[in-house]
């Protein structure tokens, strides 16, 4: 994504020599609606003849499908120091200058939780949807002001809430890619893990894009938080 003119990252020139340890570099930036093409290659409907597919891995693949599942392994825990930094740093990052009174408030609703303690909405994605949270604001910070002020487009009065979507999209992704399955079942899959084995952030990144999409989409329906699925 170009923070400059809104734009997301579309190729990423990917080192595959270093398998999933490599580094992101140069960027070449294109509309979301190119994105939006790219991205159904990847995340396009379940077809039935996708079910009777089988991919073996390569040894690199395996390595990098075994790290992102350790990731998506692990629940939120509130008493652990590690989750409670990285939760303190997503509210600085949404909401810079604005003190945080305490992982337990009333404030966390700004942000989009169902309640004042946002460990109860994490139960559905783990902490990766935390890590996911904090790396398109760390990352992307104009695109997600933008997405969590509710800065584009012609909004409803009733708006999604912005955390609880972004939970719900990591779940989301991990079911659609068969992440948790020792091999992809499915083509996207297949050409997901493809993707990660070149590029250790592209979970991350991919999260980033169907962020984006799914608001531009909700826009497109015209929708307000009646249409949304908790």
């Amino acid at each position: 994504m170009d923070e400059s003119s809104g734009s997301f990252v579309a190729v990423r020139r990917l080192d595959q020599s270093r398998g999933c340890h490599s580094s992101p570099a140069e960027v070449v930036t294109g509309s979301t609606a190119w994105i939006g093409r790219g991205l159904s290659c990847v995340c396009a409907q379940r077809r039935e003849s996708d079910a009777r597919l089988s991919f073996d891995l390569t040894p690199s693949q395996e390595e990098c499908l075994q790290r992102l599942q350790s990731r998506i392994q692990v629940a939120y825990d509130g008493s652990k120091k590690e989750h409670q930094e990285a939760l303190r740093a997503l509210w600085y990052a949404a909401y810079p200058g604005v003190e945080l009174r305490g992982l337990i408030s009333e404030q966390w609703k700004e942000m989009g939780w169902q309640g004042k303690d946002p460990s109860t909405d994490f139960r559905g994605g783990g902490f990766i949807s935390l890590e996911n949270l904090l790396f398109f604001a760390k990352n992307y910070p104009k695109s997600f002001q933008d997405l969590l002020r509710k800065q584009e487009g012609d909004r409803a009065m009733w708006e999604y809430p912005f955390a609880v979507a972004g939970v719900n999209i990591t779940f989301m992704l991990i079911q659609m890619l068969d992440l948790p399955c020792a091999k992809p079942r499915t083509m996207m899959g297949a050409i997901f893990l493809k993707l990660f084995s070149e590029n250790e952030r592209a979970f991350d990144l991919l999260y980033c894009v169907t962020f984006k999409l799914m608001d531009q989409q909700w826009l497109a329906m015209r929708a307000s938080y009646m249409d949304f699925n908790l």
